[in-house]
């Protein structure tokens, strides 16, 4: 990157020096004479000498601004806030520093050629500031492009907090400035020296000057606004086509850094949002994993309130039979993947049927249908629910036994806690008699039983697939409760 730096640098000083030659000798009108003494010895070299020590001075001086900056390129760097500003602001610096070379070159010019004439030396100090504008203008240029890669590593890092980075426009008016502006000033410059002296010029020179000038504004303009208009739509196009992939649901998503404008720190800026909504993405998937899809849906649509609301529910209570005993015979590791398994049928089978888990109690879980949100035929649901997972568990699961118990009635549901932490919950009559009903359930063959009301209550479908027990008075009971189970072959 130095090297081709170093040899733009110098390349573009070699060729400002000719344009000052080929403006004086052709372009520029001016009489004869005057022409014979810019064609002293003395004048092409001081223009050898300056093309030397500007390409050199001017790359030594790249080097040295580069220096710290290549070293941003190991793998093991790790650049400050300092450092990235010194990166962004680095073609600003050189294109000052040319700049500076420039007018240094034009006073030099002009003292040495003022002892022939001041029309002589003063026309040659304006055409060395123009062609020094617009050399100028092209290192900044060069040198943006050229340090891509490291602004690249930079922003990759992160954003600056003082956005000491050049802009799109300062890109833009360098174009034109290299483009346009030089061409058409030296223009008006001609054309204030032949009204000062209409005696100086033929109309010949003027031709040949207006075709030159012209065309060179016509071709460096074009070429230096599309190269300036293509360094901006670039990275806009791709950042364009990334953001409608995020609009599509697909957040990953990471744009390459490479330009060193604002345009830049918006890539960055887009990165940094994308991770930010993976990772909010991520949190929410892990939230309704915790409490639920509907439960997490509500809370982020509607906020969080503490409290609860009397809500008509079904639930189904599902607990292991001999927990104690499963984990003293087997090594822990075992332990977690057949409860794993277990688990798992039992979220599939209340997710088949629209319910969703509440909570895991270690060796129990609890499901819920009709809170937060309604649900349509909630009790064949529920019913339904059961008789598949007392099913499932008995097909997939053999090494663990369990009861399920199923009721339905009011009960309080809402956020249970505090603002710094709480969880959603149900709290009632229908939750204790689904627990109660589950240990009985455990001496019943199919280990599934229900409250009669829920098969009352149930589709006509529904209902034939469940036969009557014996009632059975619960703990905390005074009245017998009506019991259900499913039939034999009810699948």
């Amino acid at each position: 990157m130095r090297v081709a730096l170093g040899l733009g640098l110098s390349g573009s000083n070699a060729i400002g020096i000719a344009v000052v030659i080929v403006l004086t000798l052709v372009v520029v009108p001016m009489p004869e004479v005057q022409r014979d003494q810019f064609r002293q010895i003395e004048n092409f070299v001081i223009g050898a000498v300056f093309v030397v020590l500007v390409g050199t001075v001017g790359t030594l001086h790249a080097w040295k601004i580069l220096h710290p900056v290549v070293e941003m390129l190991r793998p093991d760097s790790h650049p400050t806030e300092d450092d990235q500003r010194s990166v962004l602001s680095a073609p600003r610096r050189i294109f000052v520093f040319q700049a500076m070379l420039w007018c240094v070159g034009s006073v030099v010019f002009l003292f040495v050629n003022v002892r022939y004439s001041w029309d002589l030396g003063f026309a040659l100090f304006q055409i060395v500031l123009l062609a020094g504008w617009a050399t100028s203008c092209f290192t900044y240029l060069l040198a943006e492009r050229a340090l891509r890669p490291v602004a690249r590593k930079v922003l990759s890092e992160g954003i600056p907090n003082r956005r000491f980075v050049p802009s799109v426009r300062d890109r833009a008016m360098f174009a034109w400035a290299l483009g346009t502006g030089a061409a058409v000033l030296g223009i008006v410059l001609v054309g204030v020296a032949v009204l000062r002296d209409p005696q100086q010029a033929t109309a010949r020179d003027l031709a040949v000057t207006v075709i030159v000038l012209g065309a060179v504004t016509l071709g460096a303009g074009w070429l230096s606004s599309f190269t300036a208009a293509q360094a901006s739509s670039e990275p806009i196009g791709t950042l364009r086509e990334a953001l409608a992939q995020v609009e599509a649901g697909n957040l990953d998503q990471r744009l390459s850094i490479y330009d060193g404008t604002e345009i830049g720190l918006l890539q960055a800026g887009f990165n940094e949002m994308v991770t930010g909504l993976r990772e909010r993405e991520e949190l929410r998937d892990l939230f309704g994993r915790h409490v639920g899809a509907d439960v997490a849906r509500a809370a982020l649509e509607n906020g969080v309130e503490l409290g609860g609301e009397a809500r008509e529910i079904a639930v189904l209570f599902v607990d292991i039979i001999g927990s104690t005993s499963l984990a003293e015979d087997r090594p822990p590791d075992e332990v977690v993947t057949v409860l794993n398994h277990f688990f798992d049928v039992v979220i599939d089978v209340v997710h088949e049927h629209e319910g969703w888990i509440n909570k895991f109690e270690g060796d129990a879980a609890l499901a819920i249908w009709g809170a937060p949100m309604e649900i349509e035929d909630m009790h064949t649901r529920a019913l339904a629910a059961a008789r598949t997972l007392g099913r499932r568990l008995a097909e997939e699961v053999p090494d663990i036994k369990a009861g399920i118990g199923v009721s339905a009635g009011t009960a309080v549901a809402g956020n249970v806690g505090t603002q710094e932490r709480y969880e959603y919950t149900v709290i009632g009559d229908p939750v204790n008699e689904a627990a109660r009903l589950t240990n009985h359930a455990k001496q019943v063959e199919g280990r599934v039983v229900a409250n009669e009301d829920l098969v009352d209550r149930a589709t006509d479908d529904e209902g034939r697939r469940w036969t009557e027990l014996e009632p059975i008075t619960v703990r905390g009971r005074s009245a017998p409760t009506r019991l259900a189970a499913p039939c034999p072959d009810a699948g």
